[in-house]
């Protein structure tokens, strides 16, 4: 697939829901795709297109986590990438351009709650493991991961 063809860029958190919907919360209704501070001025919502399309995204949210003690530190949550995309590197491109935003904000530190699934892919990302195991109802067991920018 030639890169030249992908746009990256801030979007709405409505535009989000294209991708997270399917990917996220397949099979469940719209509403379960927002989520909360998705319109705070402070929340970043990033968007990769091809063509007119939007084929992944991530969102960052202000948000302090209880055991990180950095005061510069975002929340990633909602990194979704449509599965016909899946495997090209789309997220990653996606992921380093949010993080790259945030880091000219002198934001150095992103946490995520990431699936069990997702864990080896945040990691090629330069994310590790803290705590331990959870499980969220309905989705699965997840890791805290962090990245210091």
């Amino acid at each position: 697939m030639n890169p030249s063809k992908f746009q990256i860029k801030q979007i709405s958190a409505q535009e989000t829901y294209k991708v997270r919907l399917p990917v996220l919360r397949p099979g469940k209704p719209v509403t379960s795709c927002i989520f909360e501070g998705d319109d705070l001025e402070s929340t970043i919502h990033i968007g990769i297109y091809l063509e007119d399309s939007t084929i992944g995204i991530c969102s960052f949210f202000k948000n302090k986590h209880p055991l990180i003690l950095d005061k510069q530190q975002y929340q990633l949550r909602g990194m979704a990438v449509l599965e016909a995309y899946q495997g090209m590197g789309i997220g990653n491109k996606v992921l380093h351009y949010g993080e790259a935003l945030l880091q000219s904000q002198n934001i150095t530190t992103i946490w995520c709650n990431a699936r069990k699934v997702a864990t080896p892919f945040y990691e090629k990302c330069g994310y590790q493991i803290f705590g331990k195991p959870f499980n969220i109802p309905d989705i699965g067991t997840h890791y805290t991961m962090q990245k210091l920018l």
